[in-house]
């Protein structure tokens, strides 16, 4: 029974025989829990969806994790206790908000997943009831109608003017007309199954009976979900960055920390104090607070993405967005608005722009005729209840929604601007008889019966087919014969509307005789009159024109890539600022005859495809990605989840993208918008230069208690930091302006300066030499003040310490604010413009004079209390070296 077939070839008895139903009664309640443990649940599965478990056991698989889990255990084995349960709860702490980050963005992806199909209405027990998509079972007999999206794959039983968008599945923009005979043809691709609906699909039009015969992986949809699953995700930027240098942190700080402790026992320290010494050291070497942060440096650029309509399913691709150089869009929706406008009026021999308020003669009946010859349906909740009659009579700007093809919604919206209703339209102008529109004929006509009593036709359509079959063209309320002459003029005005990336169609009518017979209007549609010709367009997004100009500042290449037409294209791409005037357009058809190389070329140069079809783009993805390019691609069918999953920033439509897309995705957008995707790619920027800012506070206090007790035990002294001190600064004193650098307000010129080089170390751009300077210089502070107690104040070991201590904590609290900006001085920035930072460095240094000044906390950390003279000291040492190192950066960056 649930074999595969091919079920378009079967009858009605063969499919009653194959799975099972009744035609009346559907299935029985017995027979689909049956089903249901054989078949599973009706829906996809991914590689991508973790369970909860595996989730937080990945938050532990981190190299940085596993080498502070073995200084943990280390730690326990010396005695260490505190420092083991410290350093134990870091890494718990970590895991913990990473998980709870990766699980929200799940849930998130399992939300916008519902919204494709939520329920079913089916027929059980010879009752129609709605349940959950994910209970239908093969054999299920569901009830579809305009509006509804296919929740597994059917073959139709009956169907009533049936139309469906498969755009999602095949890329096609046209809808497709569905019957339920049986076809005889085998080895059909899906385009040419006219009897089957596939999972996801949408009906646009009509109604229908259909039985489920394939459900979750074994739908089309599951197919090419089955085949994505079996590709490996690609590591970002950040994760390599940070990989190679945990690598490098972890190799030099075992080595400095042997060479210290080989140095130290030579010296005439003790082997155990040396050993305990060198696993402090190596525990201060390594930013154990460096993963935590940037789990949640990530986390809160997740947060503030989810707030502007983008929802990331992936953590570490938000610094991903960052350092792309490509944003390869659709035009539909994305760019544009998704809503068709009627923009132009050809009548009586001139071409006016669309004003509802206009006293244009003839304007009146197009727009009749718009209105009332076209497929659109009400959606249920404006349905033509009593309520909404009441609304429409108060409230008569209110324009419902509707459901049908875009051109026709928007000849539908021109009518209520007008001052019409929609419901009134159609009950004043009944329809007789009507000749639908498809993809050959290329125009619908319906008959209608007029207030007065008369019979006419009313016709839309192409222009060059609607011309042919018109004898008169009506002028100013009269018939004009149509003569060559009256041709030529329409169809100049035809040609300029679709230069200006115009979709036209042509309106006309003939009186016929009041004894139609029904469904003939086809016999009719000769000796027209042209009333005239209608423009419409898709416009573009307001907010797109300042997306595209932010993406030009900051040295992205805006890539538009759309199914239509080359003009059509053109004329949005030259309006966005996508590509200036005369700039090339390529088509799909080009593409395929150019090989890989002539493809690589042109991608280095065009902005701009058109007739592209969603194999193509797998093509250019590739090709911008061969010229060294970040590419972010956008998406919305189940043939575009390839070029989607190719990309380095995958990003999926959450309002039309399909499962199989979003879950191939990096990123989903909530609205579609092209606007949105800019502010992830500011937003990626922010948050690398705010983890660089914050990797540069940590490593350089790290070198600077490095060198401190490396040059303490060069001279023969006793170690100057305690490993409990050293541990206090490194997870508690670092580790909040640390966090409080990763919530910095980026400067606002973050979309003014080109990407960056994806392969560049995080350290680059003079890092290094900054970190070893600033920490070389908090070092020496810090002994500093530890020979100073020691020669010249003469106090006893633990006071030495407690300064030495002081001046660390403090130089790097003083430190933190240079780290802000790598273009300014710390005076040259608002303190208030951080109030984060403001608070961490208040709270850390009330924690470290807690540290002093507590007589418990006094005994467990062995510091004593400092005098007036002594807290002198150590502020300004402390301090002289942040102020030394921005004065000496500022006279660099003069001379540059």
């Amino acid at each position: 029974m649930l074999a595969e077939k091919e079920y378009y070839l079967l009858n009605q008895e063969e499919l009653i025989d194959c799975f099972g139903f009744s035609l009346t009664d559907g299935l029985s309640t017995r027979e689909i829990r049956k089903r249901q443990l054989q078949c599973g649940r009706n829906r996809l599965v991914t590689s991508s969806s973790k369970g909860i478990l595996s989730i937080f056991i990945d938050q532990f698989r981190d190299f940085m994790i596993i080498v502070l889990m073995a200084a943990t255990c280390l730690s326990f084995l010396m005695g260490e206790i505190s420092d083991g349960i410290t350093i134990f709860a870091i890494i718990i702490i970590n895991g913990i908000m990473g998980f709870i980050q990766e699980y929200r963005a799940e849930r998130s992806l399992v939300a916008l997943k519902k919204l494709a199909a939520p329920e079913a209405r089916v027929i059980r027990d010879g009752r129609l009831e709605e349940v959950a998509a994910e209970e239908l079972v093969p054999g299920d007999l569901i009830v579809l109608e305009a509006g509804n999206r296919v929740p597994a794959d059917c073959r139709l039983l009956e169907a009533a003017g049936l139309q469906v968008d498969e755009s999602l599945l095949t890329g096609e923009s046209i809808t497709v007309a569905k019957s339920t005979g049986k076809l005889y043809a085998a080895d059909l691709n899906i385009t040419e199954q006219t009897n089957i609906l596939f999972m996801g699909t949408t009906v646009t039009r009509g109604r229908a009976k259909a039985v489920v015969v394939n459900t979750g992986m074994d739908t089309e949809m599951g197919k090419i979900a089955d085949l994505l699953n079996n590709e490996n995700d690609n590591m970002t930027p950040l994760q390599k960055r940070l990989k190679h240098l945990g690598k490098w942190l972890v190799i030099m700080s075992l080595l400095l920390t042997f060479l210290i402790v080989i140095v130290g026992i030579l010296k005439g320290q003790s082997i155990y104090q040396m050993f305990l010494a060198g696993v402090s050291l190596a525990v201060a070497a390594i930013p154990e607070g460096l993963p935590a942060i940037v789990t949640l440096v990530l986390a809160l650029g997740v947060q503030k993405m989810i707030n502007n309509n983008a929802i990331v399913r992936k953590l570490q691709s938000v610094e991903t967005l960052g350092c792309a150089t490509v944003i390869c869009s659709d035009k539909t929706g994305t760019l544009t608005k998704n809503q068709m406008t009627l923009k132009k009026i050809y009548l009586n021999h001139r071409i006016n722009n669309f004003n509802p308020d206009s006293e244009l003669k003839d304007l009146e009946k197009v727009l009749k005729i718009g209105g009332v010859c076209n497929t659109v349906q009400l959606k249920e909740a404006e349905n033509n209840s009593k309520l909404n009659r009441v609304k429409e009579f108060f409230i008569g700007s209110k324009i419902p929604e509707f459901l049908g093809d875009p051109t026709e919604i928007a000849l539908v919206r021109a009518v209520y601007d007008y001052g019409y209703s929609f419901t009134s339209l159609k009950k004043d102008y009944q329809i007789k008889a009507e000749e639908g529109f498809d993809s050959k004929r290329k125009r619908m006509s319906v008959i209608v019966q007029m207030p007065e009593g008369d019979t006419e036709l009313w016709i839309k359509g192409a222009p060059e087919l609607i011309l042919q079959r018109c004898t008169y063209l009506e002028v100013n309320g009269k018939k004009e014969k149509m003569t060559e002459q009256l041709k030529r003029e329409v169809q100049r005005a035809n040609d300029s509307m679709a230069r200006d990336a115009l979709r036209v169609l042509a309106i006309g009518y003939r009186k016929v005789n009041n004894r139609v017979a029904k469904n003939r209007a086809a016999n009719y549609e000769k000796d027209l009159t042209l009333l005239g010709l209608v423009g419409l367009i898709d416009p573009p997004r307001e907010e797109a024109y300042q997306a595209v100009l932010s993406c030009h500042k900051a040295g992205i290449k805006p890539v538009m890539i759309t199914g239509d037409h080359k003009i059509t294209a053109r004329v949005i791409a030259e309006d966005l600022g996508i590509i200036p005037g005369r700039g090339r357009v390529i088509t799909g058809e080009e593409i395929k005859g150019m090989d890989d190389k002539t493809l690589n070329n042109i991608t280095r140069d065009v902005r701009v495809f058109a007739r592209i079809s969603p194999e193509d783009k797998l093509r250019i993805v590739r090709s911008y990605k061969e010229n060294g390019e970040i590419v972010a691609m956008t998406g919305d069918g189940v043939n575009d989840a390839p070029a989607v999953k190719e990309a380095d920033i995958g990003i999926a439509m959450g309002e039309q993208g399909t499962d199989v897309t979003k879950e191939v995705s990096s990123l989903i957008l909530g609205d579609d918008n092209f606007a949105t995707i800019v502010k992830a790619i500011a937003e990626g920027r922010k948050i690398y230069n705010n983890i660089r800012k914050f990797i540069r506070y940590l490593l350089a206090c790290n070198t600077g208690e490095l060198l401190a007790v490396f040059l303490g035990i060069l001279m023969g002294l006793p170690i100057p930091l305690l490993p409990i001190q050293i541990l206090w600064v490194n997870l508690v004193t670092d580790g909040l302006p640390a966090l409080a650098l990763g919530m910095d307000n980026d400067s606002d010129d973050v979309m003014e300066k080109p990407p960056r080089d994806p392969e560049e170390s995080i350290l680059a751009g003079g890092m290094v030499a900054h970190l070893v300077s600033q920490g070389s210089l908090i070092g020496i502070s810090t002994m500093t003040a530890f020979l100073i107690a020691i020669y010249h104040l003469g106090v006893d070991l633990n006071t030495a310490r407690t300064m030495a201590f002081s001046t660390l904590v403090f130089s790097q609290l003083f430190f933190v604010f240079s780290c802000r900006s790598e273009d300014y001085a710390f005076w040259q920035l608002s303190p208030f413009s951080n109030i984060y930072l403001l608070g961490a460095v208040l709270l850390s240094s009330i924690m470290q004079l807690g540290v002093i000044y507590s007589p418990f906390l006094s005994r467990f950390f062995k510091t004593s209390i400092l005098n007036i003279e002594q807290w002198i000291i150590v502020l300004i040492l402390s301090s002289w070296s942040t102020i030394v190192i921005d004065l000496i950066r500022g006279i660099f960056r003069k001379k540059r």
